[in-house]
């Protein structure tokens, strides 16, 4: 599955995001070129792609190997609902995933 996120923050910023919250979760960081990055554990891995969106902040693209929604693809969504909350506090999540 292929997961797309637009937002304010750095590139950087995303990155170290990531890490902490999939390191937080079990999950292995193996950097990639640029801002890239490959996160794996026990439930498969997780590619992240981050790209400047032409002075509007970035776009980040977030693929999991899975056919259909599972675990991990539950995650990948708690994952873009925190980011979206890095940059605005009040968001609220929504959903069990």
């Amino acid at each position: 599955m292929l997961y797309c996120h637009r937002c304010g923050l750095a590139p950087e910023q995303v990155l170290a995001f990531a890490d902490r919250f999939f390191s937080a979760r079990g999950f292995a960081t193996h950097p990639g070129q640029g801002y890239h990055a490959r996160f794996t554990g026990p439930l498969g891995h997780v590619d992240l792609h981050v790209e400047s969106a032409g002075g509007h902040g970035v776009s980040v693209e977030v693929a999991t190997a899975a056919l259909g929604e599972s675990d991990l693809d539950r995650r990948v969504k708690r994952f873009l609902s925190e980011l979206h909350r890095v940059e605005n506090p009040s968001h609220r999540a929504r959903g069990a995933y």
